[in-house]
């Protein structure tokens, strides 16, 4: 077995490599040790109370290889929280921006080990390495996954000519109500982990490094059902209460996997082999509207039952869609505008998807909850897989009633870094 083929299936299975307890059994923790220092006593019964809630939530204190030919956190069976965000950059030195990811690419397997962003020291006179808050936590499944924009490749660092084919402009879709603070960026990275504090630890330690090279210009976390409440692993429900994901890739399908996700270096951008292309869309569902919308008309919408997740007419979450089933008023009982109908594309395209709610209080404005969706597929070719799919759904699908899409980007999702390379190593 290749160890592309050990990384892969490590992933799939959230296999365990190396704990934060055994870290810290072999002294392999580096930093922590003095992270820990006089109080260390206390720090370690901080990990005793950890293990207890990571064994409530099953794999929790997993590590997940942050090297290998593909990055984690794209075919990494999803965490419970995300964390991500775009970063524009303030430097127009490429050898700068080479330096940043290097030091990315150092902070990002420390955290994805569950150690410190940086060795400690006692000086009382300059700032920690790290900022703290995840201090005796395990690593709660961390993977840390980057990407570029195409204003990567505008003309500041000479890389236009290797901006690739398949990283195109998104076209405005009909409904779009998009707002710049919620779209684009030059560098994406997006953090999942089983823990919302371990996630914001590690994006906001990024964004200490990058101070002077790079600016945070959006950021947005996210959540789905933990393993703790539902250890079954059923399809997780979006935040209108349904089951969202039923129809997914299956990860542990390599073929499945290399056709929808993995770009090759025959698609046009050698660099990108092995790398794959991200689409993100803040969706925010009018939720207060949603609510006072009876059951029939939601089922309707979705072209599912809510408590089954099953097709209408079916009785299984699984069971295949009958589109041709007619009900008693002699109509389809899946109706073609439905979501379900539209998003399957009669199984012609397919994108792994990786979406998950948010919730960002309220609306100041309105006194309603600014809430939703944020979605995050991937796809080996934008043109022919997100772009005719989302172009249909905005024309027809009958949830757009309930929905509005308020952020958008599209990002080169960059290759594995093998050990000894750094982040974007094959493009820069």
């Amino acid at each position: 077995m290749t160890r592309e083929e050990t990384q892969h299936n490590d992933q799939i299975k959230g296999k365990s490599t190396l704990s934060r307890r055994d870290l810290l059994k072999t002294g392999a923790v580096g930093g922590l040790g003095l992270l820990l220092g006089a109080g260390g006593i206390k720090g370690l019964g901080m990990l005793g109370e950890s293990k207890q809630t990571a064994s409530a939530a099953g794999d929790s204190d997993a590590v997940i290889p942050f090297h290998g030919a593909h990055q984690a956190g794209i075919v990494t069976p999803m965490q419970d929280f995300v964390c991500m965000g775009a970063f524009n950059l303030t430097i127009t030195d490429i050898a700068e921006v080479r330096k940043l990811l290097k030091a990315w690419t150092v902070a990002s397997a420390r955290l994805a080990n569950g150690e410190s962003v940086g060795e400690e020291s006692d000086n009382a006179l300059v700032p920690p390495a790290d900022t703290g808050e995840v201090m005796g936590l395990q690593a709660m499944r961390t993977t840390l996954t980057f990407g570029v924009g195409p204003s990567f490749f505008d003309s500041r660092f000479g890389l236009a000519d290797k901006r690739p084919s398949k990283l195109v402009d998104i076209p405005a879709f009909k409904g779009d109500e998009l707002v710049d603070e919620w779209s684009r960026g030059d560098l994406i990275v997006q953090v999942c982990a089983n823990d919302p504090q371990v996630a914001f630890h590690a994006l906001r330690n990024l964004a200490r490094i990058a101070r002077g090279k790079a600016v945070l210009r959006w950021l947005q976390q996210g959540f789905q059902r933990t393993g703790a409440a539902d250890a079954s692993g059923s399809t997780p429900r979006n935040l209108l209460g349904f089951k969202d994901g039923t129809v997914n890739t299956n990860v542990e399908d390599k073929q499945a996997v290399k056709d929808i996700v993995w770009a090759e270096a025959g698609d046009g951008a050698s660099w990108m082999d092995g790398g794959s292309y991200m689409i993100m869309r803040r969706i925010r569902m009018r939720i207060e509207v949603w609510d006072r919308t009876s059951l029939g008309e939601q089922e309707a919408t979705f072209g599912r039952h809510r408590q089954s997740g099953a097709p209408l007419g079916a009785a299984k979450e699984h069971d295949l869609a009958d589109y041709a089933k007619q009900g008693k008023n002699g109509k389809p009982m899946i109706g073609a505008d439905s979501h379900m109908a539209v998003a399957s594309m009669g199984g012609k395209v397919k994108i792994h998807r990786r979406g998950y709610s948010y919730s960002n209080g309220i609306d100041i404005k309105t006194g309603q909850l600014d809430a939703g969706l944020l979605f995050i597929c991937y796809n080996r070719d934008p043109s022919s897989q997100y772009i005719p799919m989302q172009a249909k759904m905005s024309e027809v699908d009958r949830l757009n009633e309930y929905i509005e899409h308020v952020g958008s980007g599209i990002y080169a999702m960059l290759p594995g870094v093998n050990k000894g390379g750094y982040i974007g190593d094959t493009l820069l």
